[in-house]
Protein backbone atom coordinates (compact mmCIF):
# COMPACT_ATOMS: atom_id res chain seq x y z
CA UNK A 1 0.00 0.00 0.00
CA UNK A 2 2.84 2.55 -0.31
CA UNK A 3 1.90 5.66 -2.23
CA UNK A 4 -1.58 4.38 -1.41
CA UNK A 5 -4.08 7.68 -3.04
CA UNK A 6 -7.49 7.15 -2.70
CA UNK A 7 -7.98 11.48 -3.01
CA UNK A 8 -11.95 11.77 -4.59
CA UNK A 9 -12.92 7.87 -3.62
CA UNK A 10 -15.05 7.12 -0.84
CA UNK A 11 -15.75 3.74 0.66
CA UNK A 12 -19.01 2.55 -0.40
CA UNK A 13 -19.49 -0.88 0.89
CA UNK A 14 -17.63 -3.40 3.26
CA UNK A 15 -18.23 -6.91 3.48
CA UNK A 16 -16.39 -10.07 3.90
CA UNK A 17 -14.54 -11.52 0.55
CA UNK A 18 -13.32 -15.12 1.36
CA UNK A 19 -13.36 -14.50 5.01
CA UNK A 20 -11.74 -11.37 4.47
CA UNK A 21 -12.73 -7.43 5.21
CA UNK A 22 -13.15 -5.95 2.58
CA UNK A 23 -13.73 -2.21 1.14
CA UNK A 24 -15.00 -1.32 -2.28
CA UNK A 25 -14.10 2.29 -3.50
CA UNK A 26 -16.47 4.49 -5.64
CA UNK A 27 -14.67 7.63 -7.52
CA UNK A 28 -16.46 11.18 -6.62
CA UNK A 29 -13.95 13.00 -7.67
CA UNK A 30 -15.20 16.71 -6.52
CA UNK A 31 -19.21 15.90 -6.93
CA UNK A 32 -20.93 17.04 -3.57
CA UNK A 33 -22.94 14.32 -1.67
CA UNK A 34 -26.39 16.42 -2.22
CA UNK A 35 -29.42 13.52 -2.97
CA UNK A 36 -31.27 12.59 0.79
CA UNK A 37 -29.58 9.44 1.03
CA UNK A 38 -25.66 8.39 0.51
CA UNK A 39 -27.02 5.64 -1.66
CA UNK A 40 -28.54 7.59 -4.20
CA UNK A 41 -25.21 9.65 -4.60
CA UNK A 42 -23.30 6.08 -5.17
CA UNK A 43 -26.01 4.67 -7.25
CA UNK A 44 -25.65 7.99 -9.25
CA UNK A 45 -21.36 8.40 -9.09
CA UNK A 46 -21.51 4.25 -10.57
CA UNK A 47 -23.58 5.74 -13.50
CA UNK A 48 -19.88 7.80 -14.87
CA UNK A 49 -18.06 5.86 -17.34
CA UNK A 50 -15.31 5.92 -15.53
CA UNK A 51 -16.70 3.39 -12.71
CA UNK A 52 -18.08 1.50 -14.91
CA UNK A 53 -14.90 0.97 -16.50
CA UNK A 54 -12.56 1.08 -13.01
CA UNK A 55 -13.16 -0.55 -9.77
CA UNK A 56 -11.13 -0.58 -6.76
CA UNK A 57 -10.67 -2.91 -3.74
CA UNK A 58 -8.76 -2.74 -0.83
CA UNK A 59 -8.44 -4.58 2.79
CA UNK A 60 -9.92 -3.32 5.64
CA UNK A 61 -6.62 -2.01 7.17
CA UNK A 62 -6.36 0.66 4.05
CA UNK A 63 -8.56 2.59 6.18
CA UNK A 64 -6.48 3.11 8.36
CA UNK A 65 -3.30 3.75 6.35
CA UNK A 66 -5.33 6.45 4.20
CA UNK A 67 -6.43 8.29 7.05
CA UNK A 68 -2.78 8.17 8.65
CA UNK A 69 -1.82 9.66 4.78
CA UNK A 70 -4.46 11.93 4.72
CA UNK A 71 -6.63 13.10 7.69
CA UNK A 72 -10.18 13.57 6.84
CA UNK A 73 -12.18 16.02 8.91
CA UNK A 74 -13.42 14.73 12.32
CA UNK A 75 -17.27 14.29 12.98
CA UNK A 76 -18.75 17.51 13.73
CA UNK A 77 -22.12 16.02 14.50
CA UNK A 78 -24.11 12.71 14.49
CA UNK A 79 -27.53 12.48 13.87
CA UNK A 80 -29.81 9.82 15.31
CA UNK A 81 -33.31 9.19 14.76
CA UNK A 82 -36.59 7.23 15.06
CA UNK A 83 -37.21 6.98 11.26
CA UNK A 84 -39.69 9.28 9.13
CA UNK A 85 -39.60 11.72 11.85
CA UNK A 86 -37.61 14.84 10.19
CA UNK A 87 -34.03 13.79 10.26
CA UNK A 88 -33.69 13.80 6.33
CA UNK A 89 -34.85 17.28 6.49
CA UNK A 90 -32.09 18.45 8.62
CA UNK A 91 -29.52 16.74 6.78
CA UNK A 92 -30.60 18.06 3.25
CA UNK A 93 -30.87 21.62 5.41
CA UNK A 94 -27.07 20.98 6.10
CA UNK A 95 -26.45 19.78 2.77
CA UNK A 96 -27.51 22.62 1.33
CA UNK A 97 -24.09 24.35 2.70
CA UNK A 98 -20.87 24.16 0.69
CA UNK A 99 -19.34 23.96 4.23
CA UNK A 100 -20.58 21.34 5.40
CA UNK A 101 -19.68 17.54 4.23
CA UNK A 102 -23.47 15.44 5.27
CA UNK A 103 -23.17 11.31 4.73
CA UNK A 104 -26.49 10.14 5.17
CA UNK A 105 -26.82 6.40 6.21
CA UNK A 106 -24.30 5.33 4.70
CA UNK A 107 -24.72 1.39 4.63
CA UNK A 108 -20.96 0.75 5.52
CA UNK A 109 -20.94 2.07 8.63
CA UNK A 110 -23.92 0.16 9.69
CA UNK A 111 -21.78 -2.80 8.71
CA UNK A 112 -19.25 -2.27 10.80
CA UNK A 113 -21.12 -1.21 13.63
CA UNK A 114 -22.95 -4.09 13.83
CA UNK A 115 -20.31 -6.74 12.65
CA UNK A 116 -18.22 -9.29 14.02
CA UNK A 117 -14.75 -7.73 14.68
CA UNK A 118 -12.91 -7.57 17.19
CA UNK A 119 -13.30 -3.91 19.36
CA UNK A 120 -10.08 -2.55 18.98
CA UNK A 121 -9.72 -3.75 14.75
CA UNK A 122 -13.71 -2.50 14.32
CA UNK A 123 -12.78 0.98 16.53
CA UNK A 124 -9.88 1.67 13.76
CA UNK A 125 -12.00 1.13 11.00
CA UNK A 126 -14.73 2.77 11.99
CA UNK A 127 -12.03 6.15 12.90
CA UNK A 128 -10.47 5.30 9.02
CA UNK A 129 -13.84 4.94 7.24
CA UNK A 130 -15.20 8.69 9.07
CA UNK A 131 -11.82 9.76 7.87
CA UNK A 132 -12.32 9.19 4.46
CA UNK A 133 -15.85 10.19 4.66
CA UNK A 134 -14.26 13.86 5.82
CA UNK A 135 -11.88 14.34 3.12
CA UNK A 136 -11.68 17.31 1.55
CA UNK A 137 -12.49 17.31 -2.23
CA UNK A 138 -14.17 20.57 -3.30
CA UNK A 139 -12.01 22.98 -0.88
CA UNK A 140 -14.71 24.12 0.58
CA UNK A 141 -15.84 21.48 3.09
CA UNK A 142 -15.36 22.26 7.19
CA UNK A 143 -17.56 19.98 9.09
CA UNK A 144 -18.15 16.74 8.80
CA UNK A 145 -21.96 15.46 9.60
CA UNK A 146 -22.87 11.52 10.04
CA UNK A 147 -26.50 10.64 9.72
CA UNK A 148 -27.22 7.30 10.95
CA UNK A 149 -29.51 4.44 10.04
CA UNK A 150 -32.62 4.47 12.64
CA UNK A 151 -31.77 0.89 14.09
CA UNK A 152 -27.88 2.08 14.45
CA UNK A 153 -29.08 4.21 18.25
CA UNK A 154 -28.76 0.93 19.71
CA UNK A 155 -24.43 1.34 18.49
CA UNK A 156 -24.65 4.71 19.86
CA UNK A 157 -21.89 3.68 22.69
CA UNK A 158 -19.65 2.08 20.04
CA UNK A 159 -19.13 5.01 18.04
CA UNK A 160 -18.87 6.95 21.85
CA UNK A 161 -15.98 4.94 22.34
CA UNK A 162 -14.37 6.43 19.07
CA UNK A 163 -15.86 10.15 19.27
CA UNK A 164 -16.66 10.83 22.82
CA UNK A 165 -16.43 14.03 22.17
CA UNK A 166 -18.83 14.81 18.94
CA UNK A 167 -22.38 16.22 19.51
CA UNK A 168 -25.52 14.26 18.98
CA UNK A 169 -28.78 14.14 18.75
CA UNK A 170 -31.72 11.86 18.76
CA UNK A 171 -34.70 13.37 16.24
CA UNK A 172 -38.20 11.85 16.84
CA UNK A 173 -41.66 12.66 16.55
CA UNK A 174 -45.09 10.95 17.64
CA UNK A 175 -45.05 7.32 17.73
CA UNK A 176 -48.58 7.24 15.97
CA UNK A 177 -47.31 9.76 13.20
CA UNK A 178 -43.50 7.13 12.79
CA UNK A 179 -45.93 3.94 12.88
CA UNK A 180 -48.29 5.03 10.50
CA UNK A 181 -46.01 5.19 7.67
CA UNK A 182 -44.57 2.22 8.43
CA UNK A 183 -48.05 0.29 7.71
CA UNK A 184 -48.32 2.90 4.82
CA UNK A 185 -44.48 1.93 3.72
CA UNK A 186 -42.36 0.16 5.67
CA UNK A 187 -38.44 0.76 6.37
CA UNK A 188 -36.25 -1.97 6.19
CA UNK A 189 -36.05 -2.28 10.37
CA UNK A 190 -39.99 -2.71 9.91
CA UNK A 191 -39.77 -5.63 7.48
CA UNK A 192 -39.05 -8.73 9.31
CA UNK A 193 -36.03 -10.24 8.80
CA UNK A 194 -34.23 -7.45 6.06
CA UNK A 195 -31.67 -6.54 8.00
CA UNK A 196 -30.44 -8.94 10.50
CA UNK A 197 -30.33 -9.20 13.75
CA UNK A 198 -30.51 -5.44 15.58
CA UNK A 199 -31.13 -3.82 18.94
CA UNK A 200 -34.41 -3.47 18.16
CA UNK A 201 -34.89 -7.22 18.41
CA UNK A 202 -37.16 -8.44 21.35
CA UNK A 203 -36.90 -12.07 21.14
CA UNK A 204 -40.53 -12.21 21.03
CA UNK A 205 -42.45 -14.10 18.56
CA UNK A 206 -44.20 -12.22 15.66
CA UNK A 207 -47.67 -11.13 16.01
CA UNK A 208 -49.53 -8.99 14.20
CA UNK A 209 -48.12 -6.20 11.94
CA UNK A 210 -49.58 -3.41 14.54
CA UNK A 211 -48.26 -4.82 17.19
CA UNK A 212 -44.97 -5.44 15.91
CA UNK A 213 -44.34 -2.01 14.48
CA UNK A 214 -45.39 -0.86 18.16
CA UNK A 215 -42.97 -2.81 19.75
CA UNK A 216 -40.12 -1.90 17.74
CA UNK A 217 -41.05 1.33 17.58
CA UNK A 218 -41.05 1.74 21.74
CA UNK A 219 -37.71 -0.35 21.48
CA UNK A 220 -36.05 2.61 19.36
CA UNK A 221 -37.70 5.66 21.47
CA UNK A 222 -36.85 3.66 24.93
CA UNK A 223 -32.76 3.44 23.86
CA UNK A 224 -32.90 7.03 22.01
CA UNK A 225 -34.31 8.41 25.85
CA UNK A 226 -31.37 6.11 27.74
CA UNK A 227 -28.97 7.25 25.79
CA UNK A 228 -29.98 11.15 25.90
CA UNK A 229 -30.19 10.71 29.33
CA UNK A 230 -26.53 8.57 29.53
CA UNK A 231 -24.35 10.43 26.86
CA UNK A 232 -25.97 14.12 27.40
CA UNK A 233 -27.85 13.74 24.03
CA UNK A 234 -29.62 16.48 22.31
CA UNK A 235 -33.26 15.96 22.07
CA UNK A 236 -35.29 17.21 18.51
CA UNK A 237 -38.90 16.65 18.35
CA UNK A 238 -40.60 16.56 14.71
CA UNK A 239 -42.59 19.62 15.46
CA UNK A 240 -39.26 21.84 16.13
CA UNK A 241 -38.63 21.70 12.78
CA UNK A 242 -37.95 23.64 10.67
CA UNK A 243 -38.02 26.78 12.89
CA UNK A 244 -34.99 25.52 14.97
CA UNK A 245 -32.42 25.18 12.95
CA UNK A 246 -32.60 29.38 13.07
CA UNK A 247 -32.34 29.29 16.62
CA UNK A 248 -31.29 26.09 19.33
CA UNK A 249 -30.83 23.42 16.57
CA UNK A 250 -28.67 26.25 14.39
CA UNK A 251 -26.73 26.68 17.80
CA UNK A 252 -26.07 23.12 17.84
CA UNK A 253 -24.50 22.77 14.76
CA UNK A 254 -22.58 26.16 15.21
CA UNK A 255 -23.99 27.65 12.11
CA UNK A 256 -23.81 31.42 11.40
CA UNK A 257 -26.26 33.76 10.79
CA UNK A 258 -25.95 33.56 6.81
CA UNK A 259 -25.67 29.70 6.92
CA UNK A 260 -28.88 29.65 8.71
CA UNK A 261 -30.94 32.17 6.39
CA UNK A 262 -29.03 29.89 3.86
CA UNK A 263 -30.72 25.77 4.96
CA UNK A 264 -34.60 27.31 4.77
CA UNK A 265 -33.94 27.31 0.54
CA UNK A 266 -35.14 23.73 0.58
CA UNK A 267 -37.70 23.77 3.54
CA UNK A 268 -40.65 23.97 1.00
CA UNK A 269 -39.18 20.67 -0.76
CA UNK A 270 -40.05 16.91 0.54
CA UNK A 271 -37.10 15.92 1.85
CA UNK A 272 -36.48 12.58 0.72
CA UNK A 273 -38.21 13.54 -2.93
CA UNK A 274 -36.87 17.13 -3.29
CA UNK A 275 -38.73 17.13 -6.75
CA UNK A 276 -42.21 17.19 -4.36
CA UNK A 277 -43.32 19.66 -2.67
CA UNK A 278 -43.73 19.26 1.34
CA UNK A 279 -46.86 18.03 2.28
CA UNK A 280 -48.29 18.07 6.33
CA UNK A 281 -49.92 14.79 6.48
CA UNK A 282 -50.05 14.71 10.44
CA UNK A 283 -53.50 15.12 10.41
CA UNK A 284 -54.11 12.41 7.59
CA UNK A 285 -51.94 9.76 9.56
CA UNK A 286 -54.03 10.01 13.08
CA UNK A 287 -57.04 9.73 11.05
CA UNK A 288 -55.70 6.55 9.66
CA UNK A 289 -54.51 4.78 13.05
CA UNK A 290 -56.97 2.10 13.68
CA UNK A 291 -57.77 1.01 17.54
CA UNK A 292 -55.62 -1.65 17.24
CA UNK A 293 -52.62 0.15 16.17
CA UNK A 294 -53.50 3.04 19.00
CA UNK A 295 -53.86 0.29 21.87
CA UNK A 296 -50.53 -1.59 20.95
CA UNK A 297 -48.66 2.24 20.76
CA UNK A 298 -50.34 3.22 24.25
CA UNK A 299 -48.87 0.03 25.63
CA UNK A 300 -45.43 -0.04 23.71
CA UNK A 301 -43.94 3.55 22.76
CA UNK A 302 -46.20 6.00 24.45
CA UNK A 303 -44.69 5.82 27.74
CA UNK A 304 -40.47 6.48 26.27
CA UNK A 305 -42.31 9.26 24.08
CA UNK A 306 -43.58 11.00 27.25
CA UNK A 307 -40.58 11.19 28.50
CA UNK A 308 -38.55 11.95 25.42
CA UNK A 309 -40.67 15.19 25.53
CA UNK A 310 -39.95 15.31 29.16
CA UNK A 311 -35.99 15.24 28.77
CA UNK A 312 -36.54 17.83 25.89
CA UNK A 313 -38.61 20.03 28.24
CA UNK A 314 -36.14 20.16 30.78
CA UNK A 315 -33.21 20.73 28.58
CA UNK A 316 -35.62 24.25 27.40
CA UNK A 317 -35.67 25.42 30.32
CA UNK A 318 -32.37 27.25 30.15
CA UNK A 319 -32.40 28.26 27.19
CA UNK A 320 -35.92 29.85 27.47
CA UNK A 321 -34.43 31.52 30.22
CA UNK A 322 -31.27 32.63 28.75
CA UNK A 323 -33.74 34.60 26.23
CA UNK A 324 -35.80 36.23 28.38
CA UNK A 325 -33.38 37.53 30.69
CA UNK A 326 -30.89 38.77 27.02
CA UNK A 327 -31.00 42.23 26.18
CA UNK A 328 -33.24 43.61 23.58
CA UNK A 329 -31.43 43.56 19.83
CA UNK A 330 -30.31 46.79 18.92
Amino acid sequence: MDGLNLHGWLPIRIWQLRGEWTVDWCWFGDRPLVQPFFRESVEEALRLPFNQAFRRQTPLSALTQWRQRSPGLAPGAFIFHASRCGSTLVSQMLASLDEHIVMCEPPPLDALLRSSLAPQERAAALIGLLSAYGQVRRGTEQRLVIKLDAWNIGELPLLRECFADTPWLFVYRDPLEIAVSHLRRAGMHMTPGLIGPCALDDGEPLPDRESWIARRLGRLLQLGLEHCRQYQGLALNYSELPAAMDGHLGDFFGLDVEQRRATFACVGQHAKQPAQAFVDDRQGKREQASARLREQLEQWAQAPYAALEQWRSRAAAPRLSSWATSPPCP
